[in-house]
């Protein structure tokens, strides 16, 4: 993955910095901006994640711990979780009644990406929409993997069996990551790690970064198994609808990791929502409220990135930083 195109003085900083070696970095001043957004802050944070996956081409592993990298992406990270924390709001959520609360938040969210696609979409957008959830589902379950040796008991068993269905059971060929490569050469996209970042807007990034947030500091550990079990339990209604959407746009060839989806996570809705998140607030009462704060944030930025895309879809624009053109369906 080569290291993307600067969006900013702080992205622009970042590269500048791991283009060098490590040990010299002159932080600027973070701006105030919209934190969950911004296309230079979340690319950043993006980067500065990034170094824990699979990192860049060039670029010395060294940096993946250098002192003052990490002081730098502290500062962003403040920043975005302080404004995950305003948007979400004060949360108070009783041990017993975490699966409940989860299921009551879900309810509320309309699924408005997954039935644009099913009823609305052209071929266009729906090739978006696969380039935008490339940055994800290309590493796909990684983020969530970080939680397992932060977990005992229960919590952590009802983890390792849903994360090995992510895996594929330990079958290449069934590794949801590979299957969605296989979505993305069926529709002539590049299926390579990371090729789309520089045409994702800071809105799709900010999806991807709160997971490393939540991922990467154990203190974190529960909102990351909140974030995972409303992510499974939101699931399989819209995997349903994206591959009846690709079906319609003569795209079928494009289905199949959907239709993996929405059998796979059928199963796992039970399992993060009571066996996962209703063990992990039983066994640790105060994990409660940081479990909802999970499930909550997923909801609030996948909110705002639904606004993006679709809101541009309507305005009959396109959703990239620059257009992806979209194939002949055979």
């Amino acid at each position: 993955m080569n290291l993307p195109v600067p969006r900013g003085p702080l992205s622009g900083c970042v590269r500048s910095t791991l283009e060098a070696s490590p040990g010299a970095l002159d932080a600027p001043a973070v701006p105030d901006v919209d934190y969950l957004a911004d296309d230079d802050f979340q690319l950043a944070l993006y980067v500065c994640y990034e170094l824990h996956y699979r990192s860049f081409d060039g670029v010395d592993d060294a940096w993946e711990w250098d002192p003052g990298l990490i002081a730098f992406r502290g500062e962003l990270e403040r920043r975005f979780e302080g404004a995950l924390r305003a948007r979400v709001g004060r949360l108070d959520c009783p041990p017993d009644a975490v699966a409940r609360e989860l299921w009551a938040l879900l309810e509320a969210s309309p699924p408005t990406v997954s039935r644009y696609i099913e009823r609305d979409a052209t071929l266009e957008q729906f090739v978006e929409f696969v380039v935008h959830r490339s940055v994800y589902h290309l590493r796909e379950a990684d983020p969530h993997t970080w939680a397992i040796p932060r977990l005992e008991g229960r919590s952590k068993a009802a983890l390792v069996e849903i994360q090995m269905d992510e895996y594929g059971s330990g079958l290449l060929q069934r590794m949801h990551s590979t299957l969605f490569a296989g979505t993305m050469s069926a529709l002539g996209l590049d299926a390579g790690y990371g090729a789309y970042v520089d045409r994702v807007p800071g809105i799709t990034l900010a999806t991807v970064n709160l997971m490393s947030l939540f991922g990467l500091h154990r203190r974190l550990r529960a909102a990351l198994v909140g974030h995972l079990a409303a992510f499974e339990m939101a699931s399989s209604g819209p995997n349903r609808r994206y591959a009846a959407g690709a079906r319609r746009l003569g795209a079928g060839d494009a289905a199949p990791f959907f239709d993996e989806h929405v059998e796979a996570d059928s199963l796992h809705e039970q399992i993060a929502a009571n066996d996962m998140a209703g063990s992990l607030a039983s066994d640790e009462p105060s994990a409660a409220a940081d479990i909802l704060f999970g499930a909550r944030a997923l909801v609030a930025v996948d909110e705002l990135w639904a606004e993006h895309v679709v809101g541009a879809w309507r305005r009959g624009e396109s959703s990239l930083l620059s257009t992806v053109t979209a194939p002949t369906p055979a």
